[in-house]
Order: structure tokens, then C-alpha cells, then sequence
């Protein structure tokens, strides 16, 4: 094509002869000939088609797509017998898929303002340290509000549902500070499966006056700005940091947030989520007046050992209520035990696994109560009492009247 071209210009702008054209460009005169004599530029002639090895096997690769459209090419493989590149069949067979795959059109949505918050688990790939020398992986709650793009995250110590639900509360309440109508979820076992929601999220929702809706299986574009979230933060907040604990990781995710995270302009809505919040608020709901219950409860009868088991964590309870049957309490911070709507004791909540977190009062109560139950107590005696009785006493309770017989003496009986 470009030799064509040369050789057109060569005879019509510098009005060349073919013999200097062809000496120039180092072709033959007949070359020359042939692209002067043609007013448009070269084709290719194409060649009459042949058979090949795919025209052998297409019919056989049709007849199973018929029938399994999502069939992997490997499979395909196999059941035609196929022994030539892999790579040739899986780039002939994508051609052919398109036409017997259903479609799966993704609408692209609206959101209005104070109208829907995406919520996510982020599972961050950092150990956190738990103390003692001790280092676990933790999920992180995502919640974005989707008008505004306003993206809020809190490190919770598990996906259970009553963590889940005080992870969700505690963002509302310090960092969006509205209710929205509707928290999209996906199908997390601590907020509910197969369309029906756990009692605890029923009622936090109910509280608030909002509704969670769950999305399908399979189905990630319909929550598709809390994963992009997620992915942001996985590649912009996460590389080349280090956490002292739990604790810090939230500082730092809360900071980088307010920062940079959400004063980027978001090509989507050509803005900065940090300018839009203020009229994502306004849309929404007030914050209730009486916050959800997000605190689990439950009773135990404390054994011997004085310590009751809270998800793998041991924690003291004062030795005094061994016997009796106490309502622990468990928040996302905190954990305590009542008896009769009395604190009987009060630990912070341990993020490790399998440890004994145990307070040095009530070691020292256990001592006390272990010398005084091994110590031999004799009854007390009270020298006050009289045990001496008279008599005649027992003629008045055997009615025996001795007045007409000869006085006796009386006695006293002396018990010693």
C-alpha cells in the first residue's frame, strides 16, 4: 500500500518516468506499470475457502452449547476429543458462545439523595494485633452512602449479627448521622439468607423506621458502589501502613477517610463526596430518639472457676455469684455480667481468640472465700440460755395433779 502510494506521487508531483520511479524505490518497471495504471489502492484477492479442523468440529461443539451453554472449554475438550491447542478452541468457541448464553443486562441506576446506603464486609489481607504477642484478621464494615459517595468503614471483631448490627449503628450515629430508607445488603448470614432477616436485624431496622433489603446470589453490580469502595480502599488506603491494633486501624481509616478518601472527585457524579453528605443528610431521616438495642444478652449459671466462655475469651466474674445465674452482656467494646440488675463484673472486650482475661479483684476474693470454706468452723455457743426447766413442768404436760399428795421436792434437771 505505501509503495502504491509513493509511486503515484513520484510520477504526478515530480512528474518522474517509470524507469527512475522503479530506480528509486528499488522496484521492478512492471510493479510501476501496474500502480499507475490503478486509480484506487491495492486489495488483496481472497483466497477460496478450505476446510479445516474447525469446520470439522463445529457441529459437535453447536449440538453440546445447545444444550450447556456455560459448559468450560476444557470439558468441551474432552467430550469432542479434541487434541490441538487449547488456546484455538477456547477463542472459536467464545465466538459461538455469545449466540446460546442468555444475556444479563445491567440497568445503570438513579440515586437520589437520603434514599439507600450500600453496606459490605471488607476482609483487609493485614494481621491486626490482639495483644500478647497475639495477631488475627478482622472484617471491616463498609457502608456508602450512594448519592453523596460518601464512604465510611469500622473495624468490628466479627461478621455475628449483633457485631454486625453496633458496626452499622455506631457509623450512623458519628459519621452519616441520618437514616436512610433502605440498606442494600448481600446475602451476609449475620444480617439474613434466603429473603428473610434475623430477628436482631428485624428489629434494628424497625427501630430506625428503615428496611434492609437483600440482593440476589450471584449478582455483585447491584451493590456495585460499596465494592468499588472496597476496592478503593484495598488499593489507596491499605498498601505500606502498619496497625498498633484494632483501635488504630479505625484512627487511621477514619482519618485517610476524612483526608482524601472522600475529598477525591468521583467521575460518576462529578463531585466530591465530602460536598455532597451535607444535602445527603437533610434527605434523610433523623436519628431516633431511643438507639436500637445493639448489646447481646444472655443467662449463665456460673461454675467453680468463677469465668464464663464469650466466643472463645474467658472472662472473670466476682467468686460470690458461683451458684447463681448472671446475664452477660456483650457490645462491640465492652463485656459485663449482672445479677439482679447489679454490675458484678466489667471487662473490656478482648479481640484475641482462646485467652483468659481475669480481674485481680476477684482473684483475691476466691482466695478469701477458698481459706474460709477449708477452715473448720465450730457452732457458736451462747452461755446466755438457760437449760435448766422445772419439774413440774411435765406433770402440767402429762396432767397429773399431785396438790392432795404429800409435798415434794422440786429438782431441777441440768442439761450440761
Amino acid at each position: 500500500m505505501n509503495t502504491w502510494a509513493q509511486i503515484r506521487y513520484l510520477s504526478r508531483s515530480e512528474g518522474l518516468s517509470g524507469r527512475k520511479i522503479a530506480a528509486r524505490l528499488k522496484v521492478s518497471r512492471h510493479t510501476v506499470a501496474k500502480a499507475l495504471a490503478q486509480d484506487c489502492p491495492p486489495t488483496y484477492s481472497p483466497r477460496p475457502p478450505v476446510d479445516s479442523a474447525w469446520t470439522r468440529i463445529q457441529p459437535a461443539v453447536i449440538g453440546l452449547l445447545k444444550q450447556y451453554p456455560t459448559m468450560p472449554c476444557s470439558v468441551i475438550s474432552e467430550r469432542i476429543g479434541w487434541e490441538g491447542s487449547p488456546s484455538w478452541l477456547r477463542e472459536n468457541v467464545a465466538k459461538l458462545r455469545v449466540d446460546y448464553v442468555p444475556v444479563d443486562p445491567v440497568d445503570r441506576l438513579v440515586h437520589r439523595p437520603g434514599v439507600q446506603v450500600q453496606c459490605d464486609l471488607w476482609f483487609p489481607d493485614v494481621d491486626i494485633p490482639t495483644g500478647d504477642g497475639l495477631a488475627a484478621r478482622f472484617p471491616v464494615l463498609v457502608m456508602v452512602a450512594c448519592y453523596a459517595r460518601f464512604i465510611t468503614g469500622l473495624m468490628i471483631p466479627s461478621r455475628q449479627t449483633m457485631d454486625i448490627l453496633a458496626g452499622m449503628w455506631s457509623i450512623i450515629r458519628d459519621d452519616i448521622g441520618g437514616i436512610p430508607n433502605r440498606f442494600l445488603w448481600d446475602n451476609e448470614a449475620g444480617i439474613g439468607q434466603r429473603g428473610k432477616l434475623t430477628d436482631p436485624a428485624a428489629c434494628w431496622a424497625g427501630v430506625l423506621g428503615a428496611t434492609i433489603v437483600q440482593t440476589k446470589p450471584y449478582d455483585p453490580e447491584t451493590k456495585g458502589v460499596v465494592e468499588r469502595a472496597n476496592q478503593f480502599l484495598e488499593t489507596s488506603f491499605l498498601p505500606g501502613r502498619e496497625f498498633d491494633g484494632p483501635g488504630d486501624f479505625n484512627y487511621q481509616l477514619h482519618q485517610w477517610l476524612t483526608q482524601h478518601g472522600n475529598r477525591r472527585k468521583v467521575r460518576a457524579i462529578k463531585a466530591r463526596p465530602m460536598e455532597l453528605i451535607t444535602s445527603e443528610r437533610e434527605a434523610m431521616n433523623p436519628l431516633p430518639p431511643i438507639p436500637p438495642d445493639v448489646v447481646d444478652v444472655w443467662p449463665i449459671r456460673i461454675n467453680r472457676d468463677y469465668h464464663v466462655r464469650i466466643k472463645s475469651n474467658d472472662y472473670s466474674v466476682c467468686p460470690t455469684m458461683i451458684g447463681r445465674i448472671v446475664n452477660v452482656h456483650i457490645s462491640i467494646d465492652r463485656v459485663w455480667m449482672t445479677h439482679q440488675r447489679m454490675i458484678v463484673a466489667e471487662h473490656q472486650r478482648s479481640w484475641a481468640q482462646a485467652t483468659t482475661i481475669t480481674d485481680p479483684t476477684h482473684v483475691l476474693t476466691a482466695s478469701r472465700l477458698r481459706t474460709h470454706y477449708q477452715t473448720p468452723q465450730s457452732p457458736p455457743v451462747d452461755d446466755t440460755i438457760s437449760l435448766s426447766r422445772d419439774l413440774s413442768v411435765y406433770d402440767t404436760a402429762f396432767g397429773v395433779d399431785l396438790t392432795n399428795e404429800p409435798t415434794m421436792s422440786t429438782t431441777e434437771l441440768v442439761v450440761a
